[in-house]
């Protein structure tokens, strides 16, 4: 069995935990929204046509924040066809994803949920095929009190308090060329930094996110983010950060070092927007927006048959991934470097949260399921507040395809109010057991609560309709301690969540 220490120290501090680091997003895609949050007709749906089990899931994981209505889809919407009676909204061609869109489901809809989910809105605007004048347009629509023509059809459309929508994205990977409407670095800095304008001038109390780079393997990027920020650095609040990791060749121990590739991502943009701080002689530090991650790539040559075979139809069933025990993994060691970042990661929302390359699965008039990811996301989620504690970690290395030096414990730990300490950490080893040494005598009178544990014989097992169950996280006890040092079990390939609670004193 191989051995692997952790300490823990109240000084060794990363940053405080941004509830919406543990966010999401729903985008008019496949069956994210209709069919999967909205399904008028099902046996469990309210009077608003919410699916009420869809709702119970996303609950427990505690979502903060869910970023709406795209993605890809949003560089060619119209938010004003979203809005009004449902019989007179048009249906449009989607570009993105070559479906029709009812626009059925839009801005007041999506509102209510949100409310009715326990979570926020993270809108965006749409920079591809419209502009400054849209974009002033919605935010006086949402958030003016009254007394204009846009307050005023909100009004009459049914909410006579503003939606007070207070985080926005000014459009969605503007520098890839799948994009409707896409645009030099130079071309989607001077718009953002115009429509930035406009909005908060109406509303000075909104954030905003500009475009970072799709991600780290797009030619462009690092000049991107440099040219861009150098014309809207003092309009906006955060840049955004996309990323997804695949594992086509069946390679594990290469797959799950992608958290390397994950967090020199994170490190590189930081370092980008502080050169243009300096450039720019400015006090204001630029935070990251990381408004799209996950593992994906299942059903990608799929996708494409079903686009081509049923072209501008209604709701295809698109990205519809369904996850591995190995994915699990993956998503837990991205969170933990979400965690680890968490001083300039301030919003995190994974893609997507309802069928489309989601953790909660659903069938069309039926049931609605857990996939294996979900249970990672839930744990940091709920567990994961306070301070983030940097952990120093000595595990043995590995090396694989494409990363050197991969530690095979991968871990992050976290300081809550009620002084409730979480070591979130992954054993990436696909042979070996470790036998953990966990030092947290700078934290005395913790006594362990909870060692939640997530394995499985088969890293390829999934969750299903007929099969639920079949990788869910257990609770273990087979772990000692002695004066603030702990002997955990971390089996081979498993996601663990370890929780020492202040010693009550009756």
């Amino acid at each position: 069995m191989k051995t692997a220490t952790i300490i823990l120290d109240k000084d060794y501090t990363i940053g405080i935990v941004d509830p919406r680091l543990f966010g999401s997003f729903l985008e008019h895609l496949g069956r994210a929204i209709y069919g999967g949050i909205y399904e008028p007709g099902h046996p469990l749906a309210d009077e608003e046509g919410f699916r009420t089990d869809v709702l119970e899931l996303i609950k427990k994981i505690q979502v903060p924040v869910v970023r709406y209505p795209g993605g890809n889809f949003v560089s060619g919407f119209r938010w004003e066809d979203s809005i009004g009676p449902k019989p007179l909204r048009p249906h449009r061609l989607d570009l993105a994803w070559k479906t029709t869109e009812t626009n059925e489901f839009g801005l007041h809809e999506f509102l209510h949920w949100c409310r009715k989910a326990g979570t926020s809105p993270m809108y965006s605007v749409n920079l591809g095929t419209r502009g400054i004048e849209d974009a002033r347009n919605i935010i006086e629509y949402s958030n003016h009190p009254g007394g204009t023509y846009w307050s005023d059809l909100r009004i009459k459309n049914g909410e006579k308090e503003p939606f007070s929508i207070k985080l926005w994205c000014l459009g969605n990977e503007m520098d890839a060329s799948w994009q409707t409407g896409q645009k030099t670095a130079y071309e989607y800095g001077k718009l953002a930094r115009e429509s930035a304008k406009a909005m908060k001038i109406i509303d000075p109390s909104i954030e905003l996110v500009a475009c970072g780079s799709t991600g780290p393997l797009i030619e462009t990027f690092g000049d991107w983010e440099l040219t861009m920020l150098d014309q809207c650095y003092d309009y906006v609040d955060y840049v955004s950060l996309h990323r997804y990791y695949e594992n086509p060749s069946g390679d594990t121990a290469d797959f799950l070092a992608n958290s390397c590739d994950m967090d020199e991502f994170i490190q590189n943009v930081s370092c980008l927007c502080d050169s243009v701080k300096g450039k720019k002689h400015s006090k204001k530090t630029l935070n990251l927006s990381f408004d799209e991650w996950n593992v994906w790539y299942h059903t990608k040559n799929q996708d494409e048959k079903i686009q081509t075979q049923h072209r501008w139809e209604k709701s295809l069933p698109l990205l519809q991934d369904v996850y591995t025990f190995e994915d699990a993994l993956m998503v837990g060691s991205m969170l933990i470097t979400l965690l680890r970042h968490a001083d300039r990661v301030k919003i995190a929302c994974m893609a997507q949260l309802v069928n489309v390359i989601a953790p909660i699965m659903t069938e069309n008039n039926g049931s609605a399921w857990a996939q294996t990811i979900y249970y990672p996301y839930a744990h940091v989620s709920q567990f994961g507040r306070g301070t983030v504690l940097r952990a120093i970690v000595n595990s043995p290395v590995y090396d694989s395809k494409n990363f050197c030096s991969v530690p095979y414990i991968d871990a992050v730990g976290t300081l809550d109010e009620s002084g409730t300490v979480t070591i979130f950490c992954i054993n990436k080893d696909l042979n070996e057991d470790f036998k953990l040494s966990l030092d947290l005598r700078a934290f005395p009178g913790l006594v362990m609560t909870d060692h939640i544990l997530l394995s499985h014989p088969d890293k390829a097992a999934v969750n299903t309709k007929e099969n639920p169950f079949n990788v869910i996280p257990c609770s273990v006890n087979n772990d000692t301690q002695e004066n603030g040092q702990y002997q955990v079990l971390l089996p081979k390939l498993s996601w663990n969540v370890l929780r020492f609670s202040p010693e009550r004193r009756d």
